[in-house]
């Protein structure tokens, strides 16, 4: 499924950017159990807060969720609707530790949080490189579940030519910095 025009560039530049800076397995490997982890982290005191209009109730995890979606949409249909459907489980599962009885959410929470963002320094250090979090802090954690989907895809060698183009992008601006040198 593809995007056209203007996504498909924002698409690119995004895949182009995160891609040039997870190169080593390692730590494509630590983002992808990292970034999930992080998110449960967030979403279990979310799950907490909770609203009901016209018979419906819902939580401020699944504002998150559908906020996520509605954005990935802008990049890639397909991409979000994976995600759409593991952010939902994912928000179940934070739901059901947010539950547990006393402080046990907080201390699940606090662990998964923090634990998963030390994961990422520790990949960026492996790849020696700059994590975008601390240049784009924002831009990072609306972006990072996104790219564990896209990344499930590399893995999975579905939308190859997708990869393969964002590959060719990376070396072309590589040997572009090199020539400028």
């Amino acid at each position: 499924m593809k995007t056209s025009g203007k996504a498909d560039g924002k698409l690119m530049d995004m895949l182009t950017g995160y891609a040039a800076s997870h190169q080593h397995p390692f730590n494509v490997f630590v983002h992808m159990v990292g970034i999930p982890t992080i998110m449960l982290g967030v979403m279990i005191p979310l799950t907490w807060i909770t609203f009901a209009v016209n018979g419906f109730s819902f939580s401020l995890a699944h504002v998150l969720i559908v906020a996520f979606f509605l954005f990935y949409v802008t990049l890639d249909v397909l991409f979000a609707v994976v995600f759409l459907i593991a952010g939902s489980l994912m928000e179940m599962l934070a739901a059901k530790l947010g539950a547990y009885p006393g402080n046990t959410g907080w201390i699940i929470a606090a662990a998964c949080f923090f634990g998963g963002y030390a994961a990422q320094f520790i990949g960026h250090a492996v790849e020696k490189s700059m994590p975008v979090l601390v240049k784009h802090p924002i831009q990072a954690n609306l972006a990072a579940p996104f790219f564990t989907v896209v990344e499930l895809f590399k893995i999975a060698g579905l939308r190859e030519d997708l990869f393969d183009a964002v590959k060719a992008q990376i070396e072309q601006r590589q040997q572009q910095r090199s020539e400028s040198v």
